[in-house]
C-alpha cells in the first residue's frame, strides 16, 4: 500500500511565498510510484487540500482529514515545508503530535527553541558553541543607544528574534541609524537581538538524518553582493553560494563537528541548516533553520546534490525517518 503524504506549505508569516515554492518542489520530486502526495495549503483563514485542477477541499482540523466526494482522505505522514510560523516554531509539530500523525521536521520543543535565536544560542553556549556578542530587547524596553554600542560596537546587526528569511534585519554603521533599525525589527517581532558585526567568511551547514545516521552535507559559502545576506541576496540572486565552501580543511573539520554537535545536543530530527561566520578560523553560530528552503535553488538541495543525494531520495528519506 502506498503511503498518503500531506505536504504542508504556506504558513502565516512573510515567508509563505517561498514555502509554497518549497512545497511545490517536494510535490514534484516525491516518487509517485511509492507515495500518494497531496498539497495542503495552511493559511490563517483556511487549511485546504489543493488538487490538480486547483480545486480546494477543507481540512478537518480535529483529525487532519479531508472529505472528498466519496471518501475520507487520511494521511500517514506530513511533510513539513512551512517556513516561519506555524511550521517552523513548533505549533504544527505539537498539533500533529497531539493527533498522532508523524511529520518530517524536528519535534515541537526543538522547533520553538531554534526559532528563537536568542534562546538557541544561550542553550548551545555551555557546549562550547560560540556566538557573537549580543544585546537583547523586548518591545517597550527603554532604548539606551550608548549601552547597546558599548556592548556590541559598530557596525552591528539589528534582527527580529523570531523571523526568517532575513525579514526585519538591518546593518547599522552609525549611532543615528540605530533607532530606525530597532523600529524596523520590532515590525516583525516583539523581541529583537542586536549583534556585533563579525567580519569573516559566512558558511551554511546542512545537517540531516539520512538512513538512520546524522549526516553533515557539503558546506556552502555565502558571498553576498549586498551588504549582508539579506532577503534580496537569498531569493533574488544577489548572492553567490559556493559549494563546497572555499575554506581550509581545519575550518571544514571544526564547523562540521560543531554543526553535528548542535544537531545532536538538541536531539534534532529531519533537515536543519545552520549559519556560521568564521573569525580568525573559529566558527561563530548565527542561527539554525529547521525547515530550510527546498526550492531547487535553495542551499540544502544544492548541498544534497553535491553529496550525490537526488531530491527524490532526500525527500523520501525524510518520510521514512518520520515513519521510523
Amino acid at each position: 500500500m502506498k503511503k498518503n503524504i500531506a505536504i504542508i506549505m504556506g504558513g502565516y508569516s512573510s515567508e509563505y511565498k517561498i514555502s509554497l515554492i518549497s512545497g511545490g518542489v517536494v510535490y514534484d520530486f516525491l516518487d509517485k510510484e511509492k507515495f500518494n502526495a497531496y498539497r495542503i495549503h495552511i493559511f490563517k483563514d483556511k487549511w485546504v487540500y489543493v488538487d490538480h485542477n486547483q480545486n480546494e477541499f477543507n481540512v478537518n482540523r480535529h483529525d487532519f482529514t479531508v472529505s472528498l466526494d466519496s471518501e475520507i482522505l487520511k494521511f500517514d505522514c506530513v511533510f513539513n515545508a512551512i517556513h516561519g510560523t506555524p511550521g517552523e516554531d513548533g505549533l504544527m509539530q505539537a498539533y500533529l503530535q497531539l493527533i498522532g500523525i508523524p511529520q518530517t521536521s524536528c519535534d515541537y520543543y526543538q522547533a520553538a527553541l531554534t526559532f528563537n535565536k536568542r534562546d538557541l544560542l544561550s542553550v548551545l553556549k555551555p557546549y562550547g558553541i560560540k556566538s557573537a556578542p549580543s544585546y537583547y530587547m523586548n518591545l517597550g524596553d527603554p532604548i539606551n543607544e550608548d549601552a547597546i554600542i558599548e556592548k556590541v560596537g559598530l557596525p552591528c546587526f539589528v534582527k527580529a528574534n523570531k523571523a526568517g528569511s532575513s525579514f526585519g534585519i538591518s546593518k547599522v554603521y552609525k549611532k543615528e541609524e540605530l533607532l530606525k533599525a530597532i523600529e524596523n525589527a520590532f515590525k516583525e517581532d516583539n523581541e529583537i537581538l542586536i549583534e556585533s558585526f563579525l567580519n569573516g567568511t559566512e558558511v551554511s551547514v546542512g545537517v540531516i538524518k539520512y538512513k538512520g545516521e546524522t549526516k553533515v552535507l557539503p558546506i556552502t559559502e555565502i558571498v553576498s553582493e549586498n551588504d549582508f545576506f539579506d532577503y534580496e541576496a537569498k531569493y533574488e540572486g544577489k548572492s553567490q553560494e559556493i559549494t563546497p565552501a572555499r575554506i581550509t580543511k581545519d575550518q571544514e573539520k571544526k564547523v562540521t563537528e560543531i554543526a553535528k554537535k548542535a544537531y545532536e545536543v538538541l536531539k534534532m530530527k529531519g533537515f536543519s541548516r545552520s549559519e556560521f561566520i568564521f573569525v580568525d578560523g573559529e566558527p561563530f553560530m548565527l542561527e539554525m533553520n529547521t525547515t530550510p528552503g527546498l526550492t531547487t535553488e535553495s542551499i540544502l538541495p544544492q548541498q544534497a546534490k553535491i553529496a550525490g543525494i537526488p531530491l527524490s531520495e532526500l525527500f523520501e528519506s525524510a518520510i521514512w525517518e518520520a515513519l521510523g
